[in-house]
Order: C-alpha cells, then structure tokens, then sequence
C-alpha cells in the first residue's frame, strides 16, 4: 500500500498542476470559514462587552420606576402622576432586608456653561450611594454629603466629558459653571466609566444632589417626586427577595388592592442583561448559518472539481492501477486530494476570518475574542467538508476498470 506522506506529497503536487483552478475551488471554504471566525470573534467580543457595560452599572442592580413611565414619560414630567416618591427610596432602604444600598433620581437634559464654552448633557439629581452602588470612585476631590442634599447645596460632580468639553486642561476643583443659569461649584471629578449596554456615554454627566435638582434645577411638579430609586440588593442571591420585598412594600405605602393595576414597576438589570445577551446569540446564529451556506457551497465546488479531475487522469488512474496500485490506494489519493483543497481553504480561511475580526473590532470599537477552539473546529471542519464531498470521486476513480481506464483519450 502507498506510504501515506508519498499520498499526501502526490496530492499537492497533481493540486499544483493547476494552482488558480485549485484557488477558485477553495473560494468557498475560504469565505464560509472566514465569515464563521468573523462572526464568532466578534460575536464574543459584543458578549464580553455588553457583560462589561451591565458591570460598570454597577453588580447585583434592581430599577424601580413609575408604572405610568412605561406609557407615557412626558405625563410624568408634565405632572400629572407621581407614584414614586424619594419616601418611597428611603423605605426601601430601611425596611427592605435584603436591600444594601437605594439611591433616588431625578435627571434632565440642560445647558452647562463655564466662561465661554458651554456644553449640552445630562444632569443627574441624586444621592451619594449611587456612587457607591456603581463602584464608581473620583479622580480628585469629595462626594456631597446628607447636609449639602437636605439644604439643596449648589455643588457638582463631573464625570470626564463634561471636564474635556467644559475645561480642557484646566483644574475644573473649586470652579463655578452655571447650569440653566444656576451657579454650581465643582467639588468633585470622577473616574472614566465608559458607554452603558445602550451606548451612552456614563462619563457625559453632570450629577448634583436630588434635592437641588428638584428645587433649584428641574422645578418638579412635587418637591418628594422622582423619576426612579436605583437599588442594590446585598449579593446575586438575594436578588429574587429583594424584588419580592420592594414590591410588596410599595404596593403597601401606595394602598394598591389586589385587583388594581400597580403604579410602578421593578426591572433586575441581570434580566436586561440576559436578554440583550440572548438577542445577540440568535443574531450570531443567523450570521454564521449564512456562513455554513458557504462552506456547503465550497463543498459542492470541491466535489465538481474533483470529479473533473477523475475524468482528465482517467488514464494516469489506468496507469496507477496496471503497475500494481490497489483500489484503495486510489481511493486514498482522490480523498486526501479533495481534505487537502478543503483544509487549505480552511487554513486561509482563518487567517483571514482573524484579520477581517481585528479589521471590523477596530473600525466599530467592538472588541474581538478569536477563541483558539474556534479556529480548531473551523479547520476540523474544513476537513470533514473534504472528505464528505470528496469521498464520491474518489470513490468513482477507485472503481475504474484498469484496461478501461488505459483506453480513456
């Protein structure tokens, strides 16, 4: 029987004989593996980051919003609903067991102004856990404190845009901007944090305490009204209680009967998370489903070719088999001829599938994850498609009668 490296180095020599036409039937299995290891990287890199943004919210988070917000948010800022109180957030945090930290919000688009720039963002009211809750730590000077919240204090904290856009390379501590024509002193600046799962920039922020925004800033229709109590249960696995807790306790505090509609909602941002995670995995699934086409479309081209080439060597298969070659050697020839067509295309393949992720990662600022098990089963593949697409015109060659076969022009 033939030695199996003298088959294989046959094998790229008789591919060599016609290297474009060998190119053109690798197209497919190059394209299909390429498009695979593209999605994939960057399907785990989309992962990887939507579970960093979720963690840069902050771990084991629950929303508690106004159940009319879900219908109509310009109702509520018009005034005419306030079913969530800053009472309500402190209740949380007192009677709630399973509750580590509750911080209330109230938040609005305005115009900040310092000398002559000025710079459109958000503007948070809110409590200093919220800090904590986020892990989100200053880069230089102090948080408010409970005095400067119950006196409505005119003091803000900056997150890095707003420095960027407002100071440049000034020392922004100790400044005093305006925000809607309200003088606020800069007592703090806080770290970088990144984009949220929605892409807005958490750095684009301008926070002061709640009640300064409600009674200097946003003018709200009721001085205790805010739009949503942010909440921290105290670990991953008290999370189902908490939300049991929060919820049987407002639905207590706002008097809402069994049969009534509830005039609020509580969101675990892990399910937000989850469900952005699922949406992702079904669009990666769809992608590489269209790039498995392709790799059954390479197949097909694979197995035309070599049956093409089983009719042009009818002669040499003759010859091979009038020396003393057995069936099974030529058998093994076609067969390692057509895995060597599809592993090579595998091979380019994945050069180019890292190359197309890294090219894509950088020109969309999504990371890239080219995992090594991937590129594995990718090239794995590729092999299988050989040999299952080229097995019938090896086989047919193998079959071929000797004097037959010395007959064939």
């Amino acid at each position: 029987m033939t030695n199996p490296f003298d088959a294989i180095k046959t094998a790229f020599g008789s591919l060599k004989v016609n290297v474009l036409r060998s190119l053109l039937t690798m197209l497919g299995i190059v394209i299909g593996v390429g498009a695979v290891i593209v999605m994939v990287a960057v399907g785990a890199g989309a992962r990887e980051m939507i579970g960093e943004q979720i963690r840069s919210m902050g771990s084991n988070m629950i929303l508690v919003v106004p159940g009319a917000s879900q219908q109509s948010g310009a109702r509520m800022m018009a005034g005419s609903v306030h079913t969530l109180k800053s009472s309500d957030a402190e209740a949380i945090s007192k009677e709630c067991l399973a509750v580590k930290y509750t911080a209330a919000d109230w938040s609005d688009v305005a115009q900040v102004v310092y000398g002559n720039r000025n710079w459109r963002t958000r503007v948070w009211g809110t409590w200093q856990t919220t800090f904590l809750m986020r892990d989100w730590p200053l880069r230089c000077g102090r948080m408010f404190g409970p005095e400067e919240e119950k006196r409505a204090a005119k003091v803000a904290i900056l997150g890095q845009t707003v420095v960027e856009n407002l100071f440049g390379d000034a020392y922004p501590l100790g400044k005093v901007l305006r925000i809607r024509n309200v003088p606020f002193t800069v007592i703090g600046v806080l770290e970088r944090k990144g984009q949220t799962p929605r892409g807005d920039d958490q750095d684009d922020s301008v926070y002061v305490p709640l009640r300064t925004s409600q009674c200097r800033l946003f003018g709200t229709p009721f001085l205790d009204e805010i739009q949503a109590a942010i909440v921290q249960a105290k670990d991953e696995a008290s999370i189902p209680e908490a939300e049991k807790q929060i919820d049987e306790l407002l639905t207590r505090r706002h008097k809402i009967g069994r049969k009534q509609e509830k005039d609020f909602s509580v969101k675990n941002l892990a399910e937000i998370h989850e469900t952005a995670q699922k949406s992702l995995n079904i669009m990666t699934t769809l992608l590489g489903s269209i790039a498995a086409i392709s790799l059954l479309v390479g197949g097909i081209g694979i197995m035309n070719i070599m049956l093409v080439s089983v009719t042009e060597r009818t002669r040499e298969i003759g010859i091979r088999m009038a020396v003393g070659a057995r069936y099974a050697d030529i058998l093994s020839q076609f067969l390692i001829e057509g895995v060597a067509l599809a592993v090579s295309g595998g091979l380019i393949g994945v050069i180019l599938g890292i190359v197309g992720a890294f090219i894509f990662a950088r020109a969309s600022g999504w990371p890239a994850a080219v995992d090594p098990a991937t590129v594995l089963v990718a090239i794995l593949f590729s092999g299988a498609v050989g040999v299952f697409f080229g097995f019938y015109p090896a086989l047919k060659a193998s079959r071929l009668h000797p004097i037959e076969a010395l007959r064939h022009e």
